[in-house]
């Protein structure tokens, strides 16, 4: 199964390599291919011209290869589930990650899309929700590596009600730590709680997926801060430094 409905999962997978390498060296060789995907020449080859038929790659032999922008397109929905498994896999089932990677790449080219867009909100309300979070998903890890019994509960329960009078002695619940889009660093998380736009700028902002209670990341700000490119719901976008200043969001 695949998301096209016409590539197998091996085809998927150069698709995904030539993605990758294209990013990094704005286009791919054969021999890049084979080295990445740890396959033979001769395998590449008729991998290459098979999507060269479907019209997803520019190549021609001796020539460097690209992706159409249907090859694109594809390999980006690829490239968004392998993440979105890996992340799950990390972010809270505590593997490791290059197990995780690993075996992310074998699930990504048959989990349906239902079950992949509920993942990415599992992700998402474990990292928002306060009886969630960081702590919770290290007690999991803690009780998968290490023998629960009933008296590490019972101190797991005697530091969390501990927590709650702290918070309760300190006025109740935190306040929020408000801020803008754009004075964030690469690696930093919040919750978008306003956007701030209008017109046909909130209309793009919000097509991208970028509205209230969404969780954000910051992958990386161009060096005058602008294009800044973020991580929503797996998808990798990129906003300009004005769009960012009218996004009011809250730091994990």
């Amino acid at each position: 199964m695949t998301t096209s409905g016409t590539l197998t999962a091996s085809l998927e997978d150069y698709l995904e390599a030539i993605f990758h390498i294209t990013a990094e060296k704005q286009a791919a060789r054969p021999k890049d291919i084979a080295k990445r995907l740890k396959v033979s020449n001769p395998s590449v080859t008729g991998a290459l011209r098979s999507l060269a038929e479907k019209k997803l790659i520019n190549y021609a032999p001796y020539d460097v290869i690209t992706l159409t922008d249907e090859g694109k397109k594809i390999a980006k929905d690829v490239v968004r589930r392998h993440e979105v498994l890996r992340n799950f896999f990390v972010k809270v089932l505590a593997v490791e990650y290059h197990q995780a990677d690993e075996v992310a790449c074998k699930m990504e080219h048959a989990i349906p899309k239902v079950i992949l867009e509920r993942l990415i909100r599992f992700v998402d309300f474990v990292e928002k929700c306060p009886r969630a979070g960081t702590k919770w998903i290290r007690g999991f890890a803690y009780y998968c590596d290490h023998e629960t019994t009933q008296e590490n509960c019972e101190k797991c329960i005697s530091l969390a009600l501990e927590e709650v009078r702290q918070r309760r002695q300190k006025g109740g619940s935190k306040t929020m730590n408000l801020a803008k889009l754009k004075d964030l660093k690469p690696g930093q998380k919040a919750k978008v709680v306003k956007v701030k736009a209008r017109g046909e700028t909130n209309k793009r902002i919000v097509e991208m997926g970028i509205t209230p209670g969404t969780v954000v990341e910051i992958e990386r700000v161009a060096p005058l801060g602008d294009p800044i490119d973020i991580k929503v719901k797996g998808y990798h976008l990129s906003l300009r430094k004005y769009e960012a200043e009218e996004i009011e969001i809250e730091k994990l």
